[in-house]
């Protein structure tokens, strides 16, 4: 059964971090979730006032992040020791757990920064594991060359489309994500199958695309009816596009800032945990 667009969300202006000027595609309030994705910032400048201070020191607990770049240099830094150097097409994926302690800072004071954060959920019982991270260059990541000349990058999951299995090295838990990037030629269709059941969107950062006739314009986000597939036609000047999925945890959510947990006491603990320099499970290096 082919999934259709079900609503369709504008990508906000905002900031975070020390003032990094970005686009919040999902999240930018408690309503406009995904279960079990979070939250998705798009960031995209050549002017070095828009990003240049970067994302210094912050905590996080009970959730994961996979931020995601496109095109620039930013190193990772954290309490437990891990170093990123994060470069152009390359991931890193953050377990933040019962609490993590890190940065994020811009490898470059000039140039075009661009790449998106994702925020997903943890299950209840895995939201105090401890924390973890990993990188993934560019190479490591499995791709699919379309017959028109486009291209499918698998980041996390594992996807068969047109008789080709696409095996990304990251792999989720409970909530077992697909997350593909998607280069399309003008007029070019793509057919990708996503599991019944699972939560799905795309979020459109190039060009102009179209699901079942229903259109959607750059920097827009996109929510899919339940089904088995997704069909994605390209527009007069190609696309390019973020398409994820995965399967919901249906729990409660409260969160607090850089904090989801699933009852407001658990919050009250993290915030209580934060001041008392017990988030993390040794003395931050920060």
């Amino acid at each position: 059964m082919e999934r259709t667009i079900l609503n369709t969300l504008r990508a906000m202006d905002t900031s975070d971090g020390a003032g990094v000027r970005l686009k919040r595609a999902l999240g930018s309030t408690p309503a406009v979730r995904l279960d079990p994705f979070l939250m998705l910032d798009a960031f995209s400048s050549d002017n070095p006032e828009d990003y240049i201070a970067g994302f210094p020191p912050h905590p996080h607990r009970g959730f994961e992040t996979v931020t995601y770049l496109v095109e620039g240099h930013m190193r990772h830094r954290d309490h437990l020791g891990n170093e990123g150097d994060l470069k152009q097409g390359g991931v890193q994926w953050m377990t933040a757990g019962r609490g993590i302690i890190h940065e994020e800072m811009p490898q470059q004071k000039d140039g075009l920064l661009r790449g998106f954060q994702l925020w997903i959920n943890l299950p209840a019982a895995e939201k105090m594991q401890p924390a973890g991270y990993r990188d993934v260059a560019d190479h490591e990541m499995p791709r699919l060359d379309l017959a028109s000349g486009g291209q499918v990058k698998a980041i996390a999951g594992e996807v068969t489309i047109a008789g080709q299995t696409l095996s990304a090295p990251l792999k989720g838990g409970k909530t077992d994500p697909l997350y593909l990037d998607v280069i399309l030629r003008p007029d070019e269709t793509l057919t990708v199958p996503v599991l019944s059941g699972y939560n799905a969107f795309m979020y459109l950062f190039e060009g102009r695309v179209s699901v079942a006739e229903a259109t959607l314009e750059s920097d827009h986000l996109a929510t899919f009816t339940d089904g088995d597939s997704v069909t994605l036609v390209a527009g007069k000047k190609g696309a390019r596009l973020l398409l994820l999925a995965g399967k919901p945890l249906g729990e409660p959510i409260a969160q607090y800032g850089p904090f989801v947990m699933n009852t407001q006491d658990e919050i009250n603990q993290a915030l209580r945990d934060y001041r008392d320099g017990t988030l993390t499970a040794e003395a931050s290096r920060l």
